[in-house]
């Protein structure tokens, strides 16, 4: 018998937590100039002597593919949070305090791994945030995501599918609201896998009729089994069970071995039954001298023979949906042996299980919907019940959003956010302007509200490397515009142009063209006569993209905890975490924010 949930690991407290946030802000504050700058003004305003001190050279060695003596050496006792003081003083000498240039690359890099979340101590490993969830009880194994997914998909959608089951499990709700669901494929696997009510939210009306059609197909590939199971079961009524246990450890055997490939063979294969999946003596525990027991008998038998199915078995028993296993374990028994009662009694159980089977033809409910701060979800929901939100990289504001309405609607009992596109936040401060009423972003926390904090769109952007070329020639492009046109603000954007230029020369004119400008003055000679002029330059920005690239990760750790710390400030939140849900390699945007309101367990 498995051991129910347990104590949830260990969590930061909020002062543990804001300490941390403090001294990331902090380090980030004397970095923000390099952060906030932005590589289209490169040479327009002189960026690299404005802001760093050692040659392109050096920088680009030390951040080099060997890195720096400073990140090639353990952390150890720098890493954590109880380990910061010396940190701190010591990262203080990367800027100098009087021009603010970068001065110590080395230092520069050591400190940007110093406050990553790998090395903070600030995320719960994932399987303790399961442990606890599930107690000794193992996770399920069935359909393969990557049958019709990517991989990238998959490994997202299998990882954060086994946290959530595992959440609303612990909690002892079955609904889920998929915020930011798109295209349906965690929402679609959560309720055919899990059998979980779920309501995917998407403010794209393309994303949830992409949803319904591929919801859809996936249906029709489960109910595939479903009606092969109850063709072979009619057979079966007729014909003696046999006992053939070797049979039957060489079906699970072939099972095991032979996966199922692509999406399209699991809605062809015309041979393959239920009786094909599941051992059979495990159909016999269905259909084996039903007529010379009584109903008692049945069930006890039933019952002893069930608990002595294998791992393999039960892991069958999973990947079918819930009414094809109810057909297996429901005794098919000779109604003409049975008294009128109990055939009154098998009629309403029929009866029941079909209104049951109706219900519940369909759990995932994709919803066509714009989602704020001040969504009310029982306006979308009519239905609305204790249940769990989830949101697989939701973009911006959204990830920001899923958190407020967690901890302000009472039926929200878990959370379990990824977010991305961190570019498109909008920040409280950026702008400086007075909207006492608007909900942002960025800030969340009390500590960096009153701070006035502001990260600025450029740092947001930082994590994007883009090839130094293309780089180059927009900062160059843009010299053009100021000097030869007078230009240096625009409201249009050159775009995607470097990917379909062939050439410099083809690169300006297209580029001019989309931002509305003249180009018949300007000849192939004087715009060959820039990239001349530049060209020899073109390792400072490289050296520059990688400083910024470096730093990224310190920008997002801001973000995250920002949002950690919004959690700590509840006074209705039971646990609250950082966990590093996906392999980085695969999903780079992997660490997701946890939280579990207090109940009455609790």
């Amino acid at each position: 018998m498995s051991r129910p949930p347990g104590a949830l690991p260990p969590q930061l407290s909020p002062a543990e937590a804001a300490g941390t946030l403090r001294r990331v802000a902090q380090f980030l504050a004397r970095a923000l100039p390099l952060c906030r700058a932005h590589t289209v003004e490169f040479y327009t305003r002189g960026l690299w002597d404005r802001l760093v001190a050692p040659r392109p050279v050096a920088v680009l060695e030390a951040l080099g593919s060997a890195g720096p003596l400073a990140l090639r050496r353990p952390l150890g006792e720098a890493s954590g949070a109880a380990a910061a003081p010396w940190a701190d003083d010591m990262f203080s000498n990367v800027f100098c305090e009087n021009s603010k240039k970068l001065i110590n690359v080395h230092l520069f890099a050591l400190a940007a791994k110093y406050y990553s979340l790998s090395n903070l101590g600030v995320c719960t490993p994932l399987k303790d945030v399961l442990e606890a969830l599930r107690g000794d009880s193992q996770g399920t194994t069935g359909i393969k995501t990557d049958e019709f997914m990517n991989n990238k998909k998959s490994h997202e959608v299998q990882v954060m599918s086994e946290l959530v089951v595992h959440m609303a499990n612990y909690c002892d709700i079955k609904q889920v609201i998929d915020i930011g669901s798109g295209k349906g494929y965690l929402s679609s696997f959560l309720s055919m896998q899990y059998n979980l009510k779920v309501y995917g939210i998407d403010s794209s009306n393309s994303n949830t009729d992409g949803a319904h059609e591929r919801n859809r197909k996936l249906k029709k590939h489960w109910r595939a089994y479903q009606s092969r199971g109850r063709e072979n079961l009619k057979s079966q009524r007729l014909e003696k069970a046999n006992d053939r246990p070797a049979e039957s450890e060489i079906k699970c055997k072939a099972i095991n071995e032979q996966p199922l490939n692509d999406y399209s063979s699991l809605q062809s294969q015309d041979q393959m039954t239920i009786q094909d999946l599941v051992p059979c003596g495990f159909t016999e525990i269905a259909t084996s001298e039903t007529s010379k027991q009584t109903e008692v008998d049945m069930v006890a038998q039933t019952q002893s023979d069930e608990s002595k199915l294998s791992e393999e078995v039960l892991a069958i028993l999973n990947f079918l949906p819930a009414d094809a296993v109810e057909v297996f374990s429901s005794s098919q028994c000779n109604y003409g042996e049975l008294c009128e009662e109990e055939k009154a009694q098998r009629k309403m159980a029929s009866l029941k299980a079909k209104a049951s089977k109706s219900s519940e033809s369909n759990l995932y409910f994709p919803v066509t919907s714009c989602i704020t701060a001040e969504t009310e979800l029982s306006d979308i929901i009519t239905d609305l019940e204790d249940c769990v939100m989830v949101g697989l990289h939701t973009c911006g504001d959204l990830a920001a959003n899923t958190l407020r309405i967690f901890t302000a609607k009472p039926e929200i009992k878990a959370v379990c956010s990824v977010g991305c596109c961190y570019h498109l936040l909008s920040e409280q401060f950026e702008n400086q302007e007075e909207c006492p009423d608007e909900v942002w972003g960025f800030p969340m926390c009390q500590y960096l509200k009153e701070e006035g904090w502001c990260c600025g769109r450029n740092a947001r952007m930082s994590a994007c490397l883009l090839p130094t070329e293309s780089l180059f020639y927009r900062a160059v492009l843009q010299v053009i515009i100021e000097e030869i046109y007078g230009v240096i603000k625009s409201d249009r954007h050159v775009g995607k142009t470097f990917s379909k230029s062939s050439s410099f020369i083809d690169y300006v004119r297209k580029s001019l063209k989309k931002l509305e400008l003249d180009d018949s003055k300007l000849p192939d000679s004087c715009i060959m006569d820039y990239y001349e002029k530049y060209k020899h330059r073109m390792s400072e920005l490289e050296a520059f993209n990688m400083l910024k690239v470096v730093l990224a990760p310190c920008i997002e750790v801001l973000i995250l905890l920002d949002r950690l710390c919004y959690l700590k400030e509840q006074d209705n939140i039971a646990w609250s975490g950082l966990v590093k849900l996906f392999d980085p390699v695969k999903s780079p945007r992997c660490y997701a924010v946890i939280a579990l309101k207090k109940q009455s367990r609790f």
